[in-house]
């Protein structure tokens, strides 16, 4: 019997999240908080509910662009360790709240050094609400470390990860606009990160194509594809049929994961709506497809608010949910025992329990 779960649900279910930007998921209050604590004065409105509003409409341009200059405000108050950590430590509770059971966040520390931090004050102070927020409300978040990619410090950022991946940094990312700045431009980050053996993920095919998928994986490495939408573009469909190119057949053979963010991309631009996400398609492919909030402020979105959007628009079950989350959990850059322990332990029995414990079947 196949079951469409509710949000509340939903919510209820223990999920994973892989793709989640720490300055792209901060309480409108604490933005406001934060900015009259620092004396940043560039905020748009100083009243929550509408800097909430003000944050997700800015987001809704359909451009990649636009849609990374809301950052400006968020990464503007988050100057101080004192207010890396409140955000990181609200990141976990909130993500806690809604289900999440392991996460890895993301952020730039090169971003957070105009008040005179040093990079390793930004990591620790990130590590230290992370910490505190996960022992508080039951979660475990690991940090990847991300470089800027039209900036130049990607090695300082990748060296920066490797010190310290006992600590609770799981791994490297770039992120920023992909259109000109190519993944090889950081090529000696990515050789240095395998050499140390390290763990990296890359933003690529989401507001460029093939080319930034193509390098991401045959030139740099990637473990995994941040987005990957327009992996899309080397499969033909006709009808039913589906016939993969030479680069996504290599992407699905050798279970590549995907960082699918199906909101935030349809705020790009990367699609056009949730139910022409090609999410749908790979998931019928059954390519490594992963389920992701990108940036919870922006995109008005959490995980279980993700998930219940797919419910709608492809009238997944249970079975289904469980699928993107295991995927999600073995993709994850955490130790082999303990994503095995997760998914054994806690992934696989709350969801059976979820699965058999009443909820409505399918009309």
């Amino acid at each position: 019997m196949n079951v469409r779960p509710g949000l509340e649900d939903v919510r209820r279910a223990p999920k994973v999240l892989l793709h989640d930007h720490l300055d792209g998921g901060v309480r409108p209050g604490t933005v406001v908080d934060l900015a009259r604590e620092s004396g940043y004065g560039d905020l748009p409105t100083t009243d929550a509910g509408n800097l909430r509003a003000w944050f997700e409409e800015s987001a809704n341009s359909g451009s990649l662009e636009r849609y990374l200059e809301t950052f400006s405000h968020t990464v503007g108050v988050m100057q101080s360790v004192e207010a890396l950590t409140r955000v990181a430590y609200e990141c976990a509770e909130d993500l806690a709240k809604d289900g999440v059971v392991y996460a890895e966040v993301r952020y730039a520390p090169e971003q957070h050094l105009r008040d005179g931090l040093s990079l390793e004050q930004v990591v620790e102070a990130v590590l230290d609400g992370f910490a505190r927020g996960g022992r508080e409300h039951g979660i475990r978040v690991g940090t990847l470390v991300t470089a800027m990619r039209h900036q130049a410090r990607s090695m300082e950022i990748a060296e920066l990860a490797v010190r310290y991946r006992d600590a609770g940094v799981v791994g490297f990312d770039i992120a920023g606009a992909e259109a000109g700045y190519p993944p090889t431009r950081h090529l000696d980050a990515f050789e240095y990160l395998q050499r140390e053996n390290a763990h990296f993920t890359i933003h690529a095919g989401e507001g460029f194509g093939l080319p930034s998928i193509w390098q991401a994986i045959q030139w740099c490495g990637a473990d995994r594809l941040g987005h990957g939408v327009r992996i899309i573009d080397d499969i033909k469909v006709d009808g039913e049929e589906a016939r993969l190119g030479r680069l996504a057949d290599y992407v699905r053979d050798k279970r590549i994961p995907l960082e699918m963010c199906p909101t935030s991309n349809i705020q790009t631009g990367a699609a056009k709506s949730i139910a022409e996400h090609p999410i749908g398609l790979l998931r019928r492919l059954s390519f490594r497809v992963t389920v992701n909030t990108d940036n919870r402020l922006m995109s008005g979105t959490t995980l279980s608010h993700e998930f219940a959007k797919l419910i709608e628009a492809f009238g997944y079950g249970w079975d289904d949910l469980q699928w993107f989350t295991v995927n999600a959990m073995k993709s994850a850059f955490a130790p082999f025992t303990e994503r095995l322990e997760l998914i054994n332990g806690v992934i696989k029995p709350g969801f059976a329990q979820l699965k058999w414990s009443g909820a409505r079947p399918l009309a």
